[in-house]
């Protein structure tokens, strides 16, 4: 999918007033700042509905999926600062990556567009990027842990299982793709959930910003240090796996890098952070040693009452050899099966 350059250069005055924005011929009201991050800011924005007829559907009639129409035509629009030609074609990687994925469980890029603007002594910045997405206001599974964590609640053990099932299908679509593609950066803030009633939360993996194809051969010592140095920019300490913290100089890599993650996430939906977070609060503690040795701790017993079934399943996506790791085939047959013993 390419970008779109447009003129619309007073954009900036626009979203920093609190103004209008234009996507294409779409037009958006800005409702609330949602987050922001780095050079990137996220807001909650209304389509502004021309009343001329042959635009009446606005941006709906774009989406080949009509579940992404918003019943009240509000979404989530994510604004990107550029300040250099790597990071514009890092912003124009992340928009062809998410054109590949179709799956209700991966939060789509609904439009795009990507302006020039004149750099000044105030800003440094040359483009703004603007991409759609839909909106799921009840925060990431991140967000969801830390108010839980303070509530000292869990989830039961069947939301948990639906929870992660979710994961595994919208990772799976990544990893079955021809060339397979590796998300690289599974972790809880980069998983949206929405609560349904009397059903367990729907969960949306976003952020596609860091995923490539998932297959890499290292044939050298620079090659490794150069995919280490990557890994070290694009992948959540907490969650990377030991090959990208310690790679040898003669590696195959795979999309088993995602099950790791994987791993250390489905830990967080139980406990509400990564198995290896332990290590920063110790005195001499490395995280990267932690994890490069798997050395999982578990919170003390009895409370609260998750099946030792669950923490088997966490040690076995936390295998440190990434060869004999399973695949998300596999991961999907076990979880299904914990399903089915654990049901609501």
């Amino acid at each position: 999918m390419g970008c779109s350059f447009s003129g619309l250069n007073s954009l900036y005055d626009a979203v920093n007033g609190g103004g209008d924005v234009w996507i294409n011929e779409n037009r958006f009201r800005i409702v609330r700042q949602l987050g922001e991050g780095g050079f990137a800011f996220v807001y909650l924005v209304k389509e502004v509905v021309s009343t001329d007829a042959s635009s009446a559907d606005g941006v709906a009639k774009k989406f080949k999926n009509p579940s992404h129409v918003s019943d009240d035509g509000t979404y989530a629009m994510k604004k990107v600062l550029i300040q250099n030609s790597e990071q514009l074609e890092l912003v124009r990687e992340e928009i062809r990556v998410s054109s590949l994925f179709s799956h209700s469980n991966l939060l789509p890029l609904l439009d795009h567009a990507i302006i020039s603007v004149k750099a000044t002594s105030e800003q440094a910045w040359t483009h703004e990027a603007y991409l759609l997405f839909p909106v799921h206001l009840d925060g990431t599974l991140l967000d969801n842990a830390k108010v839980m964590k303070s509530k000292k609640e869990f989830f039961p053990t069947s939301d948990v299982l639906e929870i992660f099932q979710q994961l595994c299908a919208g990772l799976k679509h990544m990893h079955n793709l021809d060339p397979p593609y590796a998300h690289n950066d599974v972790k809880p803030g980069n998983v949206l959930l929405t609560h349904r009633k009397g059903q367990p939360p729907l969960a949306i993996l976003m952020d596609f910003g860091s995923a490539r194809p998932a297959r890499k051969q290292i044939r050298s010592r620079s090659e490794a240090l150069q995919l280490q140095e990557w890994a070290s920019e694009h992948c959540s300490a907490p969650y990377r796996a030991p090959e990208l913290w310690d790679c040898p100089s003669h590696a195959d890599i795979d999309e088993r890098t995602d099950i790791w993650s994987l791993g250390c996430t489905l830990y967080a939906i139980m406990y509400g952070v990564s198995p290896f977070e332990y290590a920063l609060d110790e005195s001499g503690g490395s995280l990267q040693l932690a994890i490069i040795n798997a050395q999982v701790k578990w919170p003390p017993g009895p409370n609260p009452p998750y099946p030792e079934a669950l923490h088997q399943f966490v040690t076995w996506m936390l295998q440190p050899q990434g060869t004999v790791r399973p695949k998300i085939d596999d991961i999907i047959i076990h979880v299904d099966k914990l399903i089915a013993k654990f049901p609501h």
